[in-house]
């Protein structure tokens, strides 16, 4: 007999959305039968509801240890529970010390087995050509390794520079670690900004343009070619980056590109919520049309949140000169339900291929597949059942993220998120959070 059984909701499976219903065992998915089928100890109601594999964020900033009054390993999973998340995926920084090595990732994994409700995966950093290092952390189970072709905001986790970025790509390769990157070109930004007009978020645009991010991603590829590294490009925030990662994949690279949320939400008529929609690469003009046009058409290879909060202080010093205040958004808690108001209520995005964007996909670049990411037999029981047509308004108070700001605070979504279910457990249901930290489980690079 199983534990549990998901009854009645139509299931995202690989390749189609059927109605059939789900038999859980110790947390894994035992069977997917007809429905009524099988018996089991506990029965969770989905009709009318579409139950979809648990979201694998590939992109959050945690900031625990080190920065936990950014957010920390408690708010940040809270939102995920009630976004639908069941598997974050913290980046090496802002957190302090940042994971460079073995000492730094024992550090971030007993913050966050002490405080995540969800599960978690861990990336490695990337500031140098370290091969100890980073076979320490391959064997730790990292999913990646994470460098910045541009100053990264915070001094303790520089950038690689042109001399290096050969020599660490190298070393990655050597660990067989996927390499991440942030893909702005210093020169560039450092020249737009002396030009950029004012101190606003349209000077901020300015100063960060989309030649910036081509050109960074064009080097960023040609290094890879050169030293065979498997490489990854992050938050993409315009068609031009897109095109310039599908021309090094036709050239044979190894090579993937996501983009978020935010670029997908907001443009320039959003430039009135000013530091609230800071971040780098910017949000820009005319680029969120042609951006969805890709995603539509199956060119991005998958969506991440890239969760960057920071304390109030550190986005509302920004009103008046935003230069000053903190690039990122928090957006963790609202992803899916973005997802499923713009993209499938919107624009007619596929169950199938929403799922393959924020579970499938990730999961098999971060070799956590096929435990993570897809409703199959011997998975991991996570789920996100959601209500495709319900109507809702995010309210300020029902925000998880410790600054209590985001720019999707107020906003109307199609699309909600009902019940969160990791490794059959449940989460979050009903506007109410019911797991608690330290319930999530560390999950182990399984494949390169």
């Amino acid at each position: 007999m199983a534990d549990l059984a998901i009854r009645g909701g139509r299931v995202v499976l690989h390749d189609a959305v059927r109605e059939v219903d789900v038999l859980i065992l110790a947390g894994s998915i035992i069977r997917i039968v007809a429905p009524g089928e099988g018996d089991a100890a506990e029965t969770i109601d989905a009709r009318g509801l579409l139950v979809l594999p648990g979201v694998v964020d590939a992109h959050v900033h945690v900031n625990e240890p080190g920065r936990t009054e950014w957010e920390g390993w408690v708010a940040a999973t809270r939102g995920a529970a009630r976004g639908g998340v069941t598997t974050v995926a913290d980046m090496p920084l802002n957190s302090i010390p940042p994971t460079l090595d073995e000492a730094a990732f024992d550090v971030k994994e007993a913050a966050a087995s002490a405080g995540a409700l969800v599960d978690y995966a861990l990336w490695g950093g990337l500031v140098r050509a370290d091969p100890e290092a980073l076979r320490a952390l391959a064997e730790c189970g990292v999913v990646g390794l994470k460098c910045f072709l541009c100053p990264s905001g915070v001094d303790e986790f520089p950038h690689l520079d042109d001399d290096e970025l050969l020599p660490a790509l190298r070393a990655a390769t050597r660990a067989g670690l996927l390499v991440a990157a942030h893909c702005e070109d210093e020169g560039i930004v450092a020249r737009a900004t002396a030009e950029a007009r004012g101190r606003d978020l349209r000077a901020w645009l300015e100063s960060r343009p989309i030649d910036a991010e081509r050109v960074a991603i064009e080097r960023f590829a040609a290094a890879a070619k050169v030293t065979g590294a498997r490489v990854h490009v992050v938050h993409v925030s315009s068609a031009d980056g897109i095109a310039a990662v599908a021309r090094a994949r036709r050239a044979g690279l190894d090579i993937t590109a996501e983009t978020c949320p935010h670029y997908l939400a907001f443009d320039a008529s959003d430039l009135d919520l000013g530091p609230l929609i800071k971040c780098a690469p910017p949000i820009r003009a005319g680029a969120r049309a042609r951006l969805w046009e890709d995603v539509l058409a199956g060119h991005v290879d998958h969506i991440a949140s890239d969760h960057s909060p920071c304390t109030a202080e550190l986005k509302t010093r920004g009103n008046d000169d935003v230069f000053v205040a903190w690039g990122g958004i928090s957006g963790i808690q609202s992803t899916l339900p973005l997802l499923l108001s713009e993209g499938m209520n919107a624009r007619g995005l596929p169950a199938e291929l929403l799922a393959q964007l924020l579970a499938t996909r990730p999961a098999k670049r971060l070799g956590i597949w096929p435990r993570k990411g897809e409703i199959r037999v011997g998975t991991d029981a996570d789920f996100a059942l959601v209500d495709p047509d319900r109507g809702w308004t995010l309210e300020r108070e029902e925000l998880e993220t410790r600054s209590g700001l985001s720019p999707y605070a107020g906003r109307r979504f199609r699309g909600a998120v009902v019940r969160t279910i990791v490794r059959g457990r449940t989460v979050y249901a009903d506007g109410e959070i019911t797991g608690a930290p330290g319930d999530g489980w560390f999950v182990r690079r399984l494949v390169a």
